[in-house]
């Protein structure tokens, strides 16, 4: 897919090659949240927007564990994923207001996965019309937010 518009991709595009080491592991770990789009940290999970979304809204749940399926997921873990899940489904209800959700997980390259090394759960807004034409006949996905401005939008609702 294209996007017609999305300035936030200038960053990754002109950096010329990928980044060094798991997108996951490296955001959580450099501390800026506000700048690496994490909207909360768990004990074991974080929440955080993807930077290259589907739809407005576009957000995902990872385990710090740096695992590639569930099973090296802790119970704890998934316990906390789904309770993730449950908030971010919560916000995006009363931000968006949204017909319905996808929540998904592809595990493993071979299913789509785009950093299969690091499972995380995609959670993604819908709306009756958000597949007309761009997206079926352009193959353009049109995303009408700036990613600061969902980030602000969602982030209280992932306080304490």
């Amino acid at each position: 897919m294209d996007y017609l518009w999305s300035p936030w991709r200038f960053q990754y595009v002109s950096q010329g090659s990928e980044p060094a080491g798991c997108i996951f592991c490296v955001k959580v770990a450099e501390q800026r949240d506000a700048e690496n789009l994490v909207l909360h940290r768990g004990r074991h999970c974080f929440a955080l927007l993807n930077l290259y979304p589907y739809s407005t809204g576009h957000l995902m749940v990872a385990p710090y564990a740096h695992v590639a399926g569930l099973a090296g997921v802790s119970p704890e873990g998934l316990a906390e994923m789904m309770e993730l899940a449950r908030r971010a489904e919560h916000a995006l209800e009363q931000v968006y207001h949204p017909d319905g959700l996808n929540l998904g997980m592809n595990l493993g390259k071979a299913a789509g996965a785009g950093v299969a090394g690091h499972i995380h759960l995609h959670i993604l807004p819908r709306w009756f019309a958000d597949s007309n034409f761009m997206t079926v006949v352009g193959e353009t996905r049109v995303i009408p937010e700036d990613l600061s401005v969902t980030y602000g939008k969602l982030k209280p609702y992932f306080q304490e």
